[in-house]
């Protein structure tokens, strides 16, 4: 680089000293012509014995301009790349000294936890003595837990067919403290969200690359490109096609490198880097377009939305644009559990009726079950086993329903047999299986021991990995991810020994992080790339 810089100033010295030689032999030029000129008008008789007239002095021939706008423009396209040379100079050595704060950091961190695990009376021997140099082991061991890359990418397309896009990239560590922002404008022709937000993603690798992070977890916000980088679905357009092999490439460099789809509240700090990034090139709508629409802006994406298209939780009071919201709501239901406001540290529950204006049928259907079995509690809840059914209710509902339908309704409760809300199908609340008719409880249970669905159902466990809730017997399939699992009913616990998690934190001593344990799903969907965001929701929620 530092050659390069030389031998352009070398060449730019040349060219100056080229055309002031150029311009000196033109001036020599000019001078022998004009004494030329001179000496054939002396020369020349005369034909009257008047005074004569004195000729007017010829016109010099003026320096090329061609040569001159030439030398210019050269010159100044030398200093432009001795600029761009200096410039990248200055960015190298910014990232080579984040990249040692960063490394210092982490050298820190690994000594503030060799010292909260070493006994007490050892440290109280030899606390003095302790000492762990930066550079030596821990300081450029590779890092336990994956650093943290959120990303974005916004295009717009205004009314003069002119495309603008922006580009924010957020890199954080394991407790979410941020070590590195980006914001980028993006120019050219028309381009897809799907391409606008693998160029972030390629972005935020090349970034964690250049802090020389050996593990990261990225987030996506959007479905279909947690989809693509996860292989379930493959890539039809060339463009889409291109960007996504440039990701895989950029993951096979780092010892670790996994996709997590989230919400998209949780990556507003990217969505606000990105959106200040496209505010550079544009101004916003004219002033007096804002003077008859009243516009609010979202406090997730930082996008100015007409207060028409804002959504306002009920009992906070909370708002944000529609859109955000129809996101957020998709990911907690596919995450299986009930959505509920966006803000920080608030546990507003989102009201089917304000949302069902945003939502698909499915959805709409997939949060009345979710808000469902959030009511009924753990104890209370029962299920039909009838597999063509399986709807949940309550003990005291399909009771009081069974006492509606039968006479002698105290002897059918103590005997357990109850009628399914639904499918009207008679079953052993006790035994949950379809009615057992002739034996008592007892009796059903000492000849089948082991039933066979239950068999069946730890066998597939046990083959797939999959873990069971403590609290409420769900079966939890691993995925993509840490191990720090959280059920539907919101118990969280170690998927490895099933140990609870508590404020957030584990109880037991586990790796938290093990990408050769980590399952992904090698489903690839049919998808035609439509860019519609409920039909893709609603083909991996028939997937479930």
């Amino acid at each position: 680089m530092d050659e390069l810089k030389i031998l352009a100033a070398e060449q730019r010295c040349e060219l100056t000293a080229a055309r002031q030689v150029d311009s000196d032999f033109d001036f020599a030029f000019q001078l022998q012509l004009q004494e030329a000129i001179a000496v054939s008008l002396s020369l020349q008789p005369s034909t009257s014995t008047s005074a004569p007239t004195p000729s007017p002095q010829p016109t010099l021939p003026q320096p090329d301009d061609g040569i001159l706008k030439f030398t210019d423009v050269q010159s100044s396209e030398l200093l432009q790349l001795e600029r761009e040379i200096d410039d990248r100079k200055f960015s190298e050595l910014e990232f080579r000294k984040m990249r040692d704060d960063l490394q210092r950091r982490i050298h820190d961190h690994h000594v503030a936890q060799e010292i909260l695990r070493m006994p007490e009376d050892e440290w109280q021997n030899n606390g003095d003595n302790f000492e762990l140099p930066f550079g030596e082991g821990t300081s450029k061991s590779e890092e336990k837990e994956p650093f943290r890359v959120y990303f974005k990418g916004l295009v717009e397309d205004f009314e003069a067919k002119a495309f603008f896009g922006g580009i924010g990239v957020a890199i954080c560590d394991s407790r979410d403290e941020l070590l590195f922002e980006m914001r980028k404008p993006f120019y050219g022709s028309a381009m897809s969200r799907q391409c606008i937000e693998f160029k972030a993603l390629i972005e935020g690798l090349n970034a964690a690359m250049a802090l020389d992070l050996k593990r990261v977890v990225f987030f996506c916000d959007y479905f279909p490109t947690f989809q693509f980088v996860t292989g379930r679905w493959s890539a039809k357009q060339r463009k889409v096609a291109a960007l996504r092999n440039q990701v895989a490439l950029l993951q096979k460099k780092f010892s670790f490198c996994q996709p997590s789809l989230v919400a998209r509240n949780e990556i507003k700090f990217a969505f606000k880097l990105a959106r200040e990034a496209m505010t550079t090139q544009i101004k916003k709508v004219a002033e007096s377009a804002a003077s008859v629409n009243v516009y609010e802006t979202c406090a997730i994406c930082f996008e100015d939305t007409n207060i028409g298209q804002i959504f306002s939780v009920d009992d906070c009071r909370h708002r944000y644009c529609v859109s955000c919201m129809k996101q957020h709501v998709e990911v907690k239901l596919l995450h299986g559990t009930v959505p509920k406001c966006p803000h920080a540290d608030c546990n507003s529950d989102l009201k089917l009726d304000s949302c069902s204006n945003f939502l698909t049928p499915k959805l709409i259907d997939i949060m009345k079950q979710r808000i469902k079995e959030a009511s009924i509690p753990v104890t209370e809840k029962v299920y039909c086993p009838y597999p063509k059914c399986s709807a949940l209710t309550s003990k005291s509902e399909v009771l009081e329903y069974t006492k509606g339908s039968f006479l002698g309704a105290e002897r059918l409760e103590r005997l357990g047999i109850r009628k399914c809300t639904k499918c009207n199908g008679l079953f052993c609340v006790n035994c949950k299986v379809p009615w057992h008719y002739g034996i008592s409880c007892n009796e059903y249970r000492r000849r089948n021991p082991n039933p066979p669905e239950d068999v069946k159902l730890k066998t597939l466990a046990a083959t797939n990995l999959w873990r069971q809730c403590v609290k409420c017997n769900h079966m939890i399939e691993l995925a993509a991810g840490c191990y720090h699992m959280t059920c539907r009913c919101g118990y969280e616990f170690c998927y490895t020994c099933g140990a609870p998690w508590k404020d957030k934190k584990a109880t037991c001593s586990c790796k938290l992080w093990d990408e050769d344990y980590i399952l992904d799903s090698d489903d690839e969907v049919d998808d035609d790339e439509d860019d519609d965001y409920d039909t893709d929701f609603d083909d991996y929620y028939e997937l479930l």
